[in-house]
């Protein structure tokens, strides 16, 4: 698994926008685990939405995550369906009220700030229940581990559990290719900059205020 090289983008990344830092990728996934699964196999054009884990290993990063055994994606997956999942950041609108420049010049327009993640890869099914119950054990501690009770799949009567794992199957996806695109105010001076820090701040943005800063510091 490595960023492209001589592959089509096929995502649009002017240069100030791109980043390919797999520590950043992966921090972002973590973050952000709810994924667009998106196929384009027999069946067409198909998109879901599925929160996913990752496991980064020197052998190869893979994403795993589960699905109901009825969605009608599974078909073209089971075929060998290459698949783009794509994981969404912070994201907010940029007023040009912000930009300091606007009252030097007033040639200012508005944009969008936006984080973007996107993994290619082939995903196999897995029909193993152990398996799909270890996947959401892993999601579940991701997610419960910094409550003050965390809830534990063993919480529940075993047999319901049991019940539940008979309603859906596994999904693996090595991922082959991955990129990302931190559309963050690089292309603007620094005191337009902090001023979008500090508009988004006051819209209530944190996050995506924290990555514009980031960038802005080079991290």
């Amino acid at each position: 698994m490595r960023p492209d090289q001589g592959v089509s983008e096929a995502m649009y990344r002017p240069p100030a926008f791109r980043e390919d830092r797999l520590d950043i990728l992966h921090d972002a996934i973590r973050a952000h685990p709810l994924g667009t699964l998106i196929t384009g196999g027999p069946s067409g054009l198909i998109a879901n939405v599925l929160p996913f884990s990752l496991r980064a290993d020197p052998g190869g990063d893979v994403l795993r995550a589960h699905l109901a055994k009825a969605n009608e994606q599974i078909v073209d997956l089971r075929a060998g369906t290459p698949a783009l999942v794509m994981f969404q950041g912070p994201q907010a609108y940029v007023s040009p009220s912000w930009y300091p420049t606007k009252q030097d010049h007033g040639k200012v327009v508005p944009t969008w700030n936006y984080v973007i993640v996107q993994a290619w890869g082939t995903p196999a099914i897995i029909d193993d229940s152990k398996w799909v119950l270890d996947q959401i054990g892993e999601l579940t501690a991701a997610h419960e581990s910094e409550r003050p009770e965390p809830w534990n799949v063993t919480d529940a009567p075993e047999t319901f559990i049991a019940a539940q794992l008979k309603g859906i199957v596994g999904l693996e996806l090595p991922i082959e290719r991955i990129k990302g695109k931190w559309k963050t105010s690089q292309n603007q001076p620094e005191p337009n900059r902090l001023g979008v820090i500090d508009g988004l701040r006051r819209d209530g943005h944190h996050a995506l205020a924290d990555a514009v800063s980031a960038q802005a510091t080079g991290r």
